[in-house]
């Protein structure tokens, strides 16, 4: 195959443009951020789970406190009818009655206050825990938040970025020969290299250094003749710096 040296140069600007896509393509389509974010998502469930535990805590707590708060209050009432009832009692037997039952309400409502102050440490201590797992839940959160948008920033700059790299390649393949257009990418669709710039001997392609005998065949052939590389196979785009 024959094509103009400024075509063969082209080449090397497409392939350029190509990698740049392939870039561009990776991320939009694989954020670095995106690992963190999976990681986060899972560290934030767990978390969540914690704190659904810890508020059952919390709220079990605080239904005792309740109940030993209404005890408290019952006990509380009733001493105080018995004082009143105590106070106009006429009768010694129920006089006697009357204190042996104050005395009684008086230790029931004691040991009831000791046990409100007992649950009401518990429900301090299941408060901090929730509100300790829930600072944990919120920077879980946003951390999660910054980096979804710096992700969806980063998506957005590389999507344009795509969109500009196509325009500029489509242009840029407008200019060249649709044999050896095809021919760039029938090699480089095979995952293999497309082109390769010869520079001082050595294939930039592959990065191989040509032998001696490579290079005087190159050296042989005309400037419009379309070479490959002995060693990758890609096409060889010879310019001064090619060393020849």
């Amino acid at each position: 195959m024959k094509a103009t040296p400024e075509n063969q140069r082209t080449l090397l600007e497409i392939a350029d443009l190509d990698r740049r896509l392939l870039q561009s393509d990776r991320a939009r389509t694989q954020p670095s951020q995106g690992a963190r974010i999976n990681e986060l998502a899972g560290v934030r469930k767990q978390q969540l789970g914690e704190l659904t535990a810890l508020t059952g805590v919390l709220d079990d707590a605080r239904a005792d406190l309740k109940r030993i708060e209404s005890d408290v209050a019952l006990a509380t009432q009733r001493r105080d009818r018995d004082g009143e009832r105590l106070a106009t009692a006429t009768d010694p037997k129920q006089a006697q009655a009357l204190e042996n039952e104050i005395d009684s309400l008086t230790r029931r409502i004691s040991m009831l206050e000791d046990t409100e102050l007992e649950i009401m440490g518990r429900v301090e201590e299941a408060q901090n825990d929730v509100d300790a797992q829930q600072a944990l839940l919120d920077q879980t959160q946003a951390e999660g938040e910054k980096l979804t948008a710096a992700a969806k920033a980063d998506i957005a700059a590389a999507t344009t970025e795509g969109e500009h790299l196509v325009r500029d390649r489509a242009a840029l393949a407008g200019t060249v020969a649709a044999e050896l257009l095809a021919d760039y990418e029938r090699r480089a669709s095979r995952g293999g290299i497309g082109v390769g710039f010869l520079r001082g001997g050595v294939c930039e392609g592959c990065r191989m250094v040509l032998s001696g005998t490579d290079i005087t065949e190159i050296r042989k052939a005309a400037s419009d003749e379309v070479l490959s590389c002995p060693e990758c196979g890609a096409i060889l785009v010879r310019t001064e710096e090619s060393g020849l």
